[in-house]
């Protein structure tokens, strides 16, 4: 990366990859899995670190997860969004369910950013913090929306729980 400052692009991917490191189980774990130091790993965990993970390294994470968290920020910096192959049990899903997170993650981002701007400053540890709450409320509103094209392809009453 060049010495110019990082773009949202750049701040969206590091988030990303902090998020994926997290998921497989903290950087020694995720350096364990992806055959890569512990202090790279650290850097690539570090916000203010200019390296980003390389795509092996992304693609063993992904898949130890489950998750194709840094997958889907390309797709998105790209004007695509990812789609599951498969449809998986979503007999189980409960839009209800998903609703409430929403609102309970909208919640949280939204006292975050209220202490943020409380002072009329906002510091890099604020808005990673706002950021790592918007990532919180953009997984729960995925799931939301997942839940909600199961209850409309099934054809559910989310009064009465029947079809």
């Amino acid at each position: 990366m060049s010495d110019a400052l990082p773009t949202a692009w750049f701040y969206r991917l590091k988030a990303a990859q902090r998020d994926l490191i997290a998921r497989a189980g903290g950087i020694e774990r995720s350096a364990d899995l992806s055959s890569m130091s512990k202090s790279q790993m650290g850097r690539f965990n570090n916000a203010g670190d200019p390296d980003l993970m390389p795509l092996p390294a992304v693609l063993l994470l992904e898949a130890e997860c489950a998750a194709p968290l840094v997958t889907a920020v390309m797709a998105e910096l790209n004007g695509r969004r990812l789609a599951d192959a498969e449809i998986g049990d979503a007999a189980n899903a409960s839009i209800m369910a998903s609703h409430a997170e929403v609102v309970v993650q909208a919640g949280e981002l939204m006292a975050k950013g209220a202490i943020a701007f409380a002072d009329g400053r906002l510091t890099p540890s604020e808005a990673a913090g706002i950021d790592r709450s918007a990532a919180s409320l953009e997984s729960a509103v995925s799931d939301l929306r997942r839940a909600a094209a199961t209850a409309r392809a099934n054809g559910l009453s989310v009064v009465g729980g029947t079809k």
